[in-house]
């Protein structure tokens, strides 16, 4: 039996209680109304007698500096793949374990697993000792069932990012990475008349490479100018069997058929 290789931390969800509600009418409304003009005073940056005016401008149709609510959210997702997929673990003994349900979440730089039995857990994996892991993805309407194989990212070119994990695209004598980079990018605190946005966003960035047999890293964009430059040893092949390839599929199946994986 396999000892465990991670520990957990569950997530927690922090309920708020409704305030206690006074019976007595008329009090409820002085206070809303005071906490309300205490409030916009607050926000707008202004208090006391200047916070008092700038209410009796905004009520009285007079132009008057209009609050900003709070930050709306944030837009973009932290993960690779948004879903839970069912995952193998390698260990550094290249041992795969039992199928679980898993996440990369690459802002955080960590995996994350599905409590068995409670959805709506999840916990953060000790990831120390795994090397990379493979992705059940199903099936669907467009594509059938497939694999996503994905390994620490162990010759990248910066130090900070060889802790990663890249997905292997096409893995022949040449090797195809596709590398996640996610940043979050805050939301300034928005000015007075300010329509910029309010929500923090998570930008995506994509970095693909081309490890050569001589185990030299380069950086490619999937183009057939790019990869003849890069892999000059395939350059005839990928020109034939280029046929107008568009996305990141058609370009890892052009791949796989000039490159094809070696035999074991």
């Amino acid at each position: 039996m396999v000892p465990p290789v991670y520990i957990s931390r569950p997530f927690y969800l922090i309920a708020m209680r409704c305030p206690y509600v006074s019976p007595v009418f008329f009090l409820l409304a002085l206070l809303l109304t005071g906490a309300r003009a205490r409030a916009q005073s607050a926000a707008t940056g202004q208090e006391g007698a200047a916070g008092i005016s700038n209410l009796r401008d905004l009520t009285s149709g007079m132009p008057a500096v209009l609050p900003h609510g709070l930050g709306e959210g944030t837009v973009g997702s932290p993960y690779a793949d948004t879903r839970w997929l069912p995952a193998q673990l390698r260990l550094t003994n290249n041992l795969l374990l039992v199928p679980i349900a898993l996440k990369y979440d690459v802002l955080g730089h960590r995996l994350l697993m599905r409590s068995p039995g409670r959805a709506t857990d999840s916990l953060q994996l000790d990831d120390a000792r795994v090397t990379g892991f493979v992705l059940t993805e199903p099936a669907s309407g467009l594509a059938p069932a497939r694999l996503r194989q994905f390994r620490r990212f162990v010759e990248a070119p910066l130090d900070r990012e060889r802790p990663d994990y890249v997905e292997v695209l096409h893995a022949g004598r040449y090797t195809l990475l596709k590398h996640y980079t996610k940043i979050l990018k805050v939301a300034g605190q928005p000015e007075a008349y300010s329509t910029g946005p309010r929500s923090d966003v998570i930008e995506d960035y994509l970095d693909y490479y081309l490890r050569t047999p001589e185990a030299k890293l380069l950086p490619v964009k999937l183009s057939l100018r790019a990869l003849q430059a890069a892999a000059p040893a395939l350059a005839g092949l990928l020109k034939s069997a280029a046929h107008n390839p568009k996305t990141e599929a058609d370009w890892v199946a052009v791949l796989n058929a000039v490159d094809p994986e070696p035999s074991k």
